[in-house]
């Protein structure tokens, strides 16, 4: 017997083909449906200055590329001191999208190294170096290598807004509650 869910989704799936969207297939187990999307991947003109090798994302199912320092010597970052890494490289990202740079988690929990503005965004019309904010949250001094991965960079499509003004906005039931209103458990 099918659930609402698997029957709404497989409707979802025959919308997608005919759309000409993402081709999504499902694989049932006793526990779940899995849906796996083919994604078509975008075209993005890069440059690089370093020596280190494009970003690359370090597994199948990776969201960001792992990018690296390009620095002429080694960095020296004192416990809460921050610095704008480069990292040589130069894109030129599609109208209708934006690069995001996130901290990595490994380096955040080792090392106490994470990136401050996050995750900092780089525009369609920026053409300047992409470089990191890294901060050393840790007590003790941290050292950044040329060749370092010290971030991830994720691209994202981005929706344009058109407001509209209005007098009043429609009611909810949490309506202005914010900032740990519903507590701790």
């Amino acid at each position: 017997m099918i659930s609402p869910l698997e029957a709404l989704a497989g409707s979802i799936i025959q919308l997608k083909i005919q759309l000409h969207l993402p081709v999504c297939t499902a694989h049932r187990s006793s526990f779940s449906t899995h849906y796996l999307c083919r994604m078509s991947p975008i075209e993005i003109r890069i440059i690089n200055k370093s020596n280190n090798g494009l970003p690359e994302y370090a597994t199948s199912g990776s969201s960001g590329m792992d990018i690296r320092a390009f620095l002429s010597e080694r960095v020296i970052l004192k416990s809460l001191e921050r610095m704008l890494i480069p990292t040589g490289l130069f894109i030129e990202i599609p109208p209708g999208f934006e690069a995001q740079i996130r901290p990595r988690s490994g380096l955040a929990i080792k090392q106490g190294l994470t990136c401050l503005n996050t995750p900092g965004t780089i525009d369609a019309d920026y053409r300047g170096e992409v470089k990191v904010i890294l901060i050393n949250l840790s007590g003790e001094e941290q050292i950044v290598h040329s060749g370092d991965r010290i971030a991830q960079m994720v691209i994202q499509k981005v929706e344009k807004v058109l407001w509209k003004a209005t007098e009043s906005l429609g009611e909810t039931e949490r309506s202005s509650g914010g900032f740990g209103h519903t507590g701790k458990q």
